[in-house]
């Protein structure tokens, strides 16, 4: 049994080999692959559709923000055998295949454009061209860069002590200083009602003596508020049915990519007078 799979990678890497060269002496276009949601989401807005072979299974999830775009492309598992399968020329991944599959494609000759983990709405901006580029439209990717400071620019400054919001998800979960949530809370000109750092259970005790001015929603479409959850706790479903409530789709939210500047804007229209 693991002869024949050591013969079936084998035959992998030496299909991967040969479409690769194949590609550089015709000039043809690249075959690329990604292999999670957060990797289909910059295929689909740089590559061309045609050199697109495969997506994540995730590409047409709720949470994918392409979703729609992504009907009509083949999917593949993010398994190294699989992959190779397809004899592909560039592969995109964020997670998908597990640490050791970028080494893996590398050795096979494969090139590999790692997403990186953006912390802030800059670095974000600075992903976006440096991924768009890498993907063969570094115009696009400076366009959309220059759309992302527009958007944020527009939003403007507020006068004044800045409302407070409460980042909910439906595991009861909230995010503090020193995450992208925090970050895009204060692009909106808010002031986060979390004041531990990270991801934390909802404060349930602070909230039982002081309350934000608006609560934010998290992938609260997307999934059902599980039954042991704290978002169930009284104390919290007072705030969602008493408070103004903003709520933000998931897939605004799920990856470090432009699409956050959508959540941006949702928060600073619910915190408008």
């Amino acid at each position: 049994m693991m002869k024949r799979v050591i013969l079936a990678l084998l035959a992998c890497l030496a299909l991967g080999a040969c479409a690769q060269g194949a590609d550089r002496a015709s000039g043809t276009a690249r075959r690329i692959i990604s292999l999670d949601y957060c990797a289909d989401q910059y295929v689909l807005r740089f590559a061309k559709r045609g050199d697109i072979i495969a997506l994540s299974p995730e590409a047409r999830r709720r949470y994918s923000y392409l979703r729609a775009e992504a009907e009509g492309l083949p999917q593949v598992r993010p398994r190294t055998a699989d992959v190779l399968a397809l004899g592909p020329t560039l592969v995109v991944r964020s997670y998908g295949g597990g640490p050791g599959i970028e080494a893996f494609l590398e050795r096979a000759g494969v090139k590999v454009v790692q997403l990186g983990y953006p912390e802030t709405l800059a670095e974000v901006r600075a992903e976006v061209i440096r991924v768009g580029t890498q993907l063969g439209d570094p115009r696009g990717a400076q366009g959309l860069a220059a759309d992302m400071d527009r958007r944020l620019a527009e939003l403007g400054s507020r006068s004044g002590k800045p409302r407070e919001a409460l980042y909910v998800t439906p595991g009861g979960v909230t995010a503090g200083p020193d995450t992208m949530i925090d970050e895009l809370l204060r692009a909106a000109g808010l002031a986060n009602f979390q004041q531990r750092p990270g991801w934390n259970p909802i404060p349930l005790e602070r909230l039982a003596y002081q309350r934000p001015d608006l609560v934010a929603l998290g992938f609260f479409e997307a999934k059902p508020v599980a039954p042991w959850s704290a978002a169930r706790h009284p104390v919290a479903r007072a705030q969602l049915e008493e408070l103004p409530v903003v709520l933000l789709e998931g897939a605004w939210t799920s990856c470090g990519a432009w699409f956050l500047v959508d959540a941006v804007e949702a928060l600073a229209a619910g915190a408008a007078p």
